[in-house]
């Protein structure tokens, strides 16, 4: 059974959203700010969250940015329905997705759905004994899929799941062109619809994670009006 934590400071939210995912087997912590999560997630983190990003005491924002200073645990944000800063400014920060306020019960249930099943195929759990011993290395880039365990130049580089995925996928066949509509199809399942902006901030959250180990990564090119590629260094 999965555990579920949901951070928002509006009751009936939480109290909504704890009853539907309980009902579809979910285990569900919640809390009303993010002060008081981050203190429940220094004693035990959950398998994934789901975070406002507009809280009294310590916003989304935060919270993410101090839980991604110590895991690339899945997490969802919750934004304004008008505020696109809002997402884009959380995809860069290391959200894995983003689902807007007032949103389909049953949308979040999917998306919840969709990355835990990304998270087991990375935690090998969905691969073969021979897939998951397998290193993929691509001049100074060195993939574990098995341990979610990313070196460059054998530095590490901690990434979320859609980062991991999203860089695999590109270094799989380096020189060949992925567009977005294909990066897409492999971080997120049939069902989930996101546009181009989300795979852009998620590219350059990437990028920018790479170039804190080295200032000169230049392996991700863009292919602007076709989508990227990977330059094996």
């Amino acid at each position: 059974m999965s555990k579920i934590a949901l951070v928002d400071d509006d009751r009936n939210i939480l109290t909504s959203v704890a009853m539907t995912l309980e009902a579809e087997g979910f285990e569900v912590e919640t809390y009303n700010d993010g002060q008081q999560a981050l203190d429940a997630f220094n004693r035990k983190l959950p398998d994934m969250a789901v975070f406002d990003i507009k809280m009294p005491r310590m916003d989304g924002m935060d919270l993410l940015q101090r839980v991604r200073q110590k895991t690339a645990m899945p997490v969802i944000f919750l934004t304004s329905k008008d505020d696109e800063i809002d997402e884009v400014l959380g995809l860069r920060m290391g959200a894995d997705d983003y689902v807007k306020k007032p949103f389909s019960q049953r949308l979040l249930v999917e998306r919840i759905r969709a990355l835990l099943r990304r998270q087991e195929v990375l935690s090998g759990e969905e691969v073969t004994e021979v897939e998951a011993s397998q290193v993929m290395t691509r001049g100074e880039l060195k993939m574990d899929p098995a341990r979610h365990a990313v070196t460059w130049k054998g530095k590490d580089v901690s990434l979320t799941v859609t980062e991991f995925l999203l860089l695999q996928a590109l270094a799989q066949r380096p020189g060949f062109v992925k567009s977005r509509d294909q990066l897409m199809d492999v971080a997120y399942d049939d069902q989930v619809y996101v546009d181009d902006r989300t795979i852009d901030s998620h590219i350059k959250r990437l990028r920018k994670k790479m170039r804190s180990v080295d200032n000169d990564f230049s392996a991700i090119e863009t292919l602007y009006g076709i989508g990227y590629r990977y330059n094996e260094e």
